[in-house]
Parts: structure tokens; C-alpha cells; sequence
């Protein structure tokens, strides 16, 4: 077989998905933090082997592929084995159909990405992200399960509605910004992406990632406060452009 250098992304992408495995297992084990962390790992190989693609110039639609492979494992049925097992079995039916859905509505989201990929490199996600739905269960559970004593309070009454708006975000309309590349074209192209992540990474330093959670709800809200400003927005415009249409007066001929 000839070695290339594709092998270098596909790599971190088969780490990926073996984390997502080690996820699954732990999980199952009832190791719930544990299993956290490694869904954590495989956000890390997930980033890696797309900047490894950029370096090595080998980016390919066989690699596209795995790496949405990969992802249906890690970051959609990893986080729905985790929640389930650390409070949504005790929902019975409906906490089976909640657990469910972030592998699901991971699956056709990625699905959908691969459909309307044109090119290697994209500017903006429809929909949100699946590791960023799997990067938020992950902080909530690790803010507020403890091991032995589970979720308690209100954040045991939030877990599922978080993980089903999460899954329904990532079948939505809402647009997300990409990580920036820190690139020269990059950052006069957008700077203020480049800011808010670099921000966002020393905040999540800083604080040792107690303020993970905070950080990813921040940036869920802010795609979804903006889509529903550009939605009223353009449908402000749509009724100006009615009423002037009306307003015009009208040429009869005699």
C-alpha cells in the first residue's frame, strides 16, 4: 500500500473515533467524567486533523468522509450513551428518545454538510457544529455530576432539555461561525473571530475550565440571538419593499 501524506489527517481522525470508543465504554461503566474527557480528547484530534490537512495540503473527499465518520461516533453517539446514563434512563421511554437524538440529528447534520460541501475550506456552519453539541454535555456534566451522587437540584431537570435543544440547533437554520486559522488573510478578513476565540481560550485557561460551560452557552446564544435578528430584520425589509411596491402609483392608459 502507498503510504501518503494523507495518512497524517486520517490519523488524528481514526484517534478521534477511538476516543469516541473509549467514551462509549467508560460510559457504560457508569464512569461518567471519565468518558467526559475522553469525547473532550476527541474534540482536540477532531481540530488537529483538520490543521494537519491545511499543513500537508492532502485534503480529500475520502477524508471528509471519515472524519464525519468519526464524528457520528465521538460527538453524536458518545454524548447520547453519556447522557443517558448519567440521568435520562430514569425519564424510561422519553429518556431513551432524548439520548437518542444527538446521535440522530448528528447523523443528519453531517449528512447534510457532506451534501452541500462545495470546497474544502467554509466560512460559516449551517446548523450548529456536532462537537460543539457534544463539548456543552460534556461541560454541563462535568460542572455539575458528581460521581456516586449523580446530577442533582435543577441542573437533574436540565439535562434534557439542554441535550434536545442542542440536537434540534443542529438541524437549524443558524449560522456559526468557523474556528479561525490565524492566518494574515484570515485576520484582516475577520478579525473580531479571531479576538472572540482568542478570548474565549485564555477565559477557559484562565480559570482552569470551570468556565467552559459558560463559554459554549455564550457562543450557542450568540448564533442563535443573531440569526433571530437577521431574521426580523430581513422581514422588516420584505414589508418596506411591499408597501413601496403599493405606494407607487400606477399608469393607466386612456
Amino acid at each position: 500500500m502507498k503510504i501518503t501524506r494523507a495518512v497524517v489527517p486520517s490519523l488524528f481522525t481514526t484517534l478521534n473515533a477511538f476516543c469516541g470508543f473509549m467514551s462509549m465504554m467508560h460510559a457504560s461503566r457508569g464512569e461518567i467524567e471519565l468518558g467526559a474527557w475522553f469525547i473532550i480528547l476527541a474534540a482536540i484530534f477532531d481540530s488537529l486533523d483538520g490543521l494537519m490537512a491545511r499543513i500537508t495540503r492532502s485534503s480529500s473527499q475520502f477524508g471528509v468522509e471519515l472524519d464525519s465518520l468519526a464524528d457520528v461516533v465521538s460527538f453524536g453517539a458518545a454524548p447520547s450513551l453519556l447522557a443517558f446514563q448519567a440521568h435520562l434512563w430514569t425519564m424510561d421511554s422519553l429518556g431513551i428518545l432524548i439520548s437518542a437524538m444527538p446521535l440522530v440529528f448528528g447523523a443528519i447534520r453531517l449528512a447534510r454538510f457532506n451534501v452541500q460541501l462545495s470546497g474544502f475550506d467554509k466560512d460559516k456552519f449551517v446548523g450548529l457544529p456536532i462537537p460543539f453539541q457534544a463539548l456543552t454535555v460534556c461541560a454541563f456534566l462535568l460542572q455539575y455530576y458528581t460521581e456516586g451522587g449523580g446530577l442533582q437540584g435543577a441542573s437533574k431537570h436540565a439535562l434534557a432539555p439542554l441535550v434536545a435543544g442542542l440536537s434540534l440547533l443542529m438541524v437549524s437554520r443558524v449560522q456559526y461561525e468557523t474556528l479561525p486559522r490565524f492566518t494574515p488573510r484570515d485576520l484582516r478578513t475577520h478579525p473580531w473571530r479571531s479576538i472572540g476565540f482568542s478570548a474565549a481560550a485564555a477565559t477557559i485557561i484562565i480559570s482552569e475550565g470551570r468556565y467552559l460551560l459558560g463559554v459554549l452557552l455564550t457562543f450557542i446564544l450568540f448564533g442563535v440571538v443573531r440569526w433571530v435578528v437577521q431574521t426580523i430584520r430581513g422581514f422588516v425589509r420584505h414589508l418596506e419593499k411591499n408597501e413601496d411596491e403599493e405606494s407607487e402609483p400606477t399608469s393607466i392608459d386612456i
